[in-house]
C-alpha cells in the first residue's frame, strides 16, 4: 500500500512533465497514522492517504467509501464509485471538512485474520481481543469481542506478546511481509469485513482549486491508475504468499464456520440499520450503496461467481 503512494508521486511527476511533485512522508513524520485526515482537513499538508475507515467516530459514513462488512467487493465499489454516483456522495460528505477525496487503491477481498485461537463456535467470539478497525470492528464488539485499533507498525508485536488474541491486516502477501504467520498458528477465510477495501487520497480544497484542470486530470487519472495496478499487484502477490503459507506446516488455513459468519452478517445489518436511523448523511449514502449491491448481486452470481465455480 506504501508503494502504491511511492507509484502515485513517480507517475504524476512524469505524466506533469515535472509541473507537479509529490513528496510522500510515512505515518509519524508529519503527523500521527489517525491524523491525516485532520491535517488535511486544516492545510497543514495538501495530501494525504489512508482508508476512509479510519475516520470513525468523525465522520461514520465515510466507511462505506474503504469496506462494508459483507458489502461491495472491489469491482463493485469501482462500479459505484464511477457510475453509480458514489464519488459525488462521497465529495459531498467531505466538502465541509475542505477535503477533496479520490479514490486511489484497493487489495481485493482479503483475508479473515491471524489467530492464536481456535473459532469453532460463535462462543469462541467472547472475549477475543482483535486489532480490527471500522465497522467490522463494532461487528465484533457486538459479538463478544474486544475490537482494538493499532497501526500496521505495532500489530506483529502485539499478536507475538498476546496483548491482542487475533489480527487483520490485509491478505496473505502483506500478511507473509509482516511475518504475521510466525506470531499465530490459525489463518481464517474469507475477509467478511472487507471484501474489497478501497483506499483513499484526500487533496486539501485550496490546494486542489490551485492547480490547472490538466494537472487535475493527471491527479485523478492516476490515482485511477494506481487502484488498478494495485489490485493486479495483489492478485499476483496474494497467490504465490498463499501457496507459501499452505505449505507452512505450521499454518493452519481454515473457513470461518458458517455458524459465526451467519452471526457476523446479522450483526451487521443491525449496526447498519441503527446507523442510517440516526445519521441521515448514512443514510443518503446507504441507500445508493445497497441499491447498487442488489442489483450486482444477482449480475455476479451468474457472472464472476458462476465462471469460479465452474472452473473450481
Amino acid at each position: 500500500m506504501g508503494m502504491g503512494v511511492e507509484n502515485l508521486a513517480r507517475r504524476v511527476n512524469a505524466a506533469s512533465g515535472g509541473r507537479l511533485k509529490i513528496k510522500v512522508y510515512g505515518g509519524g513524520e508529519l503527523v500521527p497514522a489517525f491524523e491525516v485526515f485532520d491535517a488535511v482537513s486544516r492545510g497543514t499538508v495538501e495530501m494525504g492517504h489512508d482508508a476512509s475507515y479510519y475516520h470513525k467516530g468523525k465522520l461514520d459514513a465515510a466507511q462505506f467509501f474503504t469496506s462494508i462488512p459483507f458489502g461491495l467487493n472491489y469491482l463493485e465499489l469501482n462500479a459505484w464509485l464511477y457510475y453509480g454516483g458514489g464519488l459525488d456522495l462521497w465529495r459531498e460528505l467531505y466538502a465541509p471538512f475542505n477535503l477533496v477525496p479520490i479514490p486511489c487503491g484497493n487489495t481485493g477481498v482479503q483475508m479473515g485474520g491471524w489467530f492464536n485461537k481456535e473459532i469453532n463456535t460463535v462462543a469462541d467470539l467472547v472475549g477475543l481481543k482483535m486489532r480490527i478497525p471500522g465497522l467490522g470492528g463494532e461487528v465484533l464488539r457486538r459479538a463478544g469481542g474486544t475490537p482494538v485499533t493499532l497501526p500496521g507498525a505495532e500489530i506483529f508485536t502485539s499478536l507475538q506478546t498476546g496483548a491482542i488474541d487475533a489480527t487483520e491486516w490485509v491478505g496473505a502477501y502483506n500478511d507473509v511481509a509482516f511475518g504475521l504467520h510466525k506470531a499465530a498458528k490459525y489463518y481464517y477465510y474469507p475477509g467478511w469485513h472487507e471484501p474489497g477495501p478501497g483506499l483513499e487520497t484526500m487533496i486539501n480544497k485550496a490546494a486542489w482549486d490551485s492547480l490547472p484542470p490538466d494537472l487535475q486530470a493527471i491527479v485523478e487519472t492516476t490515482c485511477q491508475a494506481i487502484t488498478t495496478d494495485m489490485v493486479a499487484e495483489y492478485t499476483h502477490g496474494n497467490a504465490y504468499a498463499l501457496e507459501q503459507l499452505i505449505d507452512d506446516p505450521d499454518v493452519e488455513l481454515r473457513p470461518f464456520p458458517r455458524d459465526v459468519i451467519n452471526l457476523l452478517k446479522s450483526i451487521t445489518a443491525d449496526i447498519v440499520a441503527e446507523w442510517v436511523a440516526k445519521d441521515p448523511a448514512a443514510k443518503n449514502i446507504a441507500d445508493s450503496y445497497y441499491a447498487f449491491l442488489e442489483k450486482s448481486a444477482y449480475a455476479q452470481q451468474v457472472t464472476e461467481q458462476a465462471y469460479l465455480d465452474i472452473r473450481s
